[in-house]
C-alpha cells in the first residue's frame, strides 16, 4: 500500500470561542475564558480564534450583539472553524438564529463539558447518568437537530404539517428514553444503597476526596493508595468514582474515595445527574477539599466547591482544606487568606502527605470511643473485628485472656458490649 493509500485520521474539530464580559461576573472573563480554551483542548478540540465583548444586558436574539456577531463570522471564515462555543449558556433561539448567521454548530459551555463527560465516562452507570443530562439538555432545544424539516415548516401546499408531526415524535423518543434511563439508574441507585447499607455494618469511615476539576485529587489518591487512577494536566481527567481502602500510620483503617471534579458554571442537568454517584459524597465522615494553591483563582474555585457541596446536601460535614501542588508556590510567596487549619502538600513529591494522614487520623479518632474488654484467648475473631473497625491500642494476654483496649465507633462499641456485658467505654 502506497502512502497515498494509507487512510489518515480524521482532523479535529476547528473552534472559536466567545465570551462576555457580563456585570454579574464573578470571574474575570480573561480566565473564565481561559478555562473555555482548556475544556475545549480536554474535548479535542483546536482553538482557532476567541472573541469577547462587553456586555451590560444579554441580546435576547443573538445573546451578543450584532457587530460582534459579524466579527466571529470573520473569524470562522478566516480559522476554517467548525463550531462556535459560547462561555455562557445560550437559549434554544439564541443558538438557531447564531447557528443561521454564523453558518456553522453554535454550543455553549454546557453542552461542551457534556460532551467531555459522554466521552469520559466509563462506568455504566456513568454512561446512563451523562445521557440522561444529555437528553434533558437536548430536549427544549430538539427543533434546531431537524434542520431537514425547515424547508417543510415554510409552509405551502403539501408541506404543512408533517415537519411538526415528525417533531413530536421525536420528543415523545426523548422523553421516552429520559423515563427508561431514570428506572435504570434508580435500580442503581437502589443496588447502592443496599451496599453502603452493607459497609455500615462494617464500620469503616470514608473520606471522601472532592474538589475542583484538576486540582489533582487523582494524583492525591494515588499518592496515598497507589490507585493508578489516570492523571492527566486537563480538566475531567477522570469521572468515575475511585473507591480504596487505607491504613492510616496509628492503625485506624478507612475507604478513601475520589470523586469527579466540579467546574465553574457547571450544568444543573449533571448536577442532578450525578446525584446518586455523589452520595458518597453526603454520607463520608470527612471531606478532603483539595485546592489548587497555583492557581491564581484559587479562591473562586474553593467558593465554586462549596455551593456545589452545598447544593448536595455535604455543606456540613467536616472537612480538611489541602492546599495541593505547593511545589509550585513559593513558601514565602504563598498567598494570603488560606482556610484556617489548611495543610500545605504536594501530592506528585509526596511533601505534607504523612501530616495529611495524622490530621485525617486525628479527626476521625475524635468520634470514636474507647472501649476496653476481657476475652477468651480464642476469640481473635472479635480482636480482628475491633481491628477492622477501628484501633487496637493495647492487647496483652495472660492465662488464656486477651485484654484489649481500642478506639472503635459508638456503634461498634454498643455492638460489643452487648456480646461481652464485662466491657467498659472511657477507660
Amino acid at each position: 500500500m502506497t502512502e497515498e493509500q494509507h487512510p489518515t485520521a480524521s482532523e479535529p474539530e476547528r473552534a472559536v470561542l466567545v465570551g462576555a464580559d457580563l456585570p454579574q461576573a464573578r470571574i474575570p472573563v480573561a480566565d473564565s475564558l481561559r478555562e473555555l480554551g482548556q475544556l475545549a483542548d480536554t474535548a479535542g478540540l483546536v482553538t482557532v480564534g476567541e472573541a469577547v465583548q462587553p456586555l451590560r444586558r444579554v441580546n435576547p436574539a443573538t445573546f451578543v450583539g450584532a457587530g460582534k456577531v459579524a466579527e466571529v463570522r470573520d473569524l470562522v471564515t478566516t480559522g476554517h472553524a467548525d463550531v462556535v462555543i459560547f462561555d455562557d449558556p445560550l437559549t434554544p433561539a439564541q443558538q438557531r438564529n447564531l447557528e443561521r448567521a454564523l453558518g456553522c454548530k453554535v454550543i455553549d459551555r454546557s453542552a461542551l463539558i457534556l460532551d467531555i463527560f459522554a466521552q469520559r465516562a466509563r462506568s455504566l452507570e456513568g454512561k446512563l447518568q451523562v445521557e440522561l443530562a444529555q437528553l434533558q439538555y437536548l430536549l427544549p432545544r430538539l427543533t434546531r437537530q431537524w434542520t431537514h424539516l425547515s424547508r417543510q415548516r415554510g409552509g405551502g401546499v403539501g408541506t404543512r404539517g408533517p415537519g411538526e408531526t415528525q417533531l413530536e415524535v421525536d420528543r415523545r423518543r426523548v422523553r421516552e428514553r429520559i423515563a427508561q434511563l431514570r428506572r435504570r439508574l434508580g435500580s442503581v441507585d437502589r443496588t447502592r444503597r443496599l451496599h453502603r447499607t452493607e459497609r455500615r455494618e462494617l464500620p469503616t469511615p470514608t473520606v471522601a476526596v472532592v474538589g475542583y476539576t484538576n486540582a489533582g485529587k487523582s494524583t492525591l489518591m494515588n499518592a496515598l493508595t497507589r490507585a493508578g487512577v489516570l492523571v492527566e494536566d486537563r480538566l475531567f481527567a477522570t469521572l468515575d468514582p475511585t473507591v480504596r481502602r487505607l491504613r492510616l500510620p496509628e492503625g485506624l483503617t478507612i475507604v478513601l474515595a475520589d470523586t469527579v471534579g466540579f467546574i465553574h458554571k457547571l450544568p444543573h442537568q449533571l448536577v442532578e445527574a450525578f446525584k446518586g454517584t455523589l452520595e458518597q459524597v453526603r454520607t463520608a465522615d470527612l471531606l478532603l477539599h483539595v485546592v489548587d494553591a497555583s492557581h491564581p483563582m484559587w479562591r473562586e474555585h474553593v467558593r465554586v466547591t462549596e455551593e456545589v457541596l452545598a447544593e448536595i446536601g455535604a455543606g456540613e460535614l467536616p472537612a480538611v482544606t489541602v492546599m495541593n501542588k505547593a511545589d509550585l508556590v513559593p513558601t514565602k510567596g504563598r498567598p494570603p487568606g488560606a482556610p484556617r487549619g489548611a495543610l500545605w502538600v504536594s501530592a506528585r513529591d509526596g511533601d505534607g502527605l504523612q501530616a495529611l494522614l495524622s490530621r485525617i487520623e486525628h479527626l476521625l479518632d475524635a468520634g470514636l470511643a474507647r472501649v476496653s474488654c476481657a476475652l477468651p484467648s480464642d476469640r481473635g475473631d472479635v480482636v480482628a473485628w475491633l481491628r477492622r473497625s477501628g484501633r487496637v491500642v493495647e492487647e496483652y494476654y495472660c492465662e488464656g485472656v486477651v485484654t484489649v483496649t481500642a478506639l472503635v465507633p459508638p456503634s461498634v462499641a454498643g455492638q460489643l458490649h452487648k456480646q461481652f456485658p464485662g466491657t467498659t467505654r472511657g477507660g
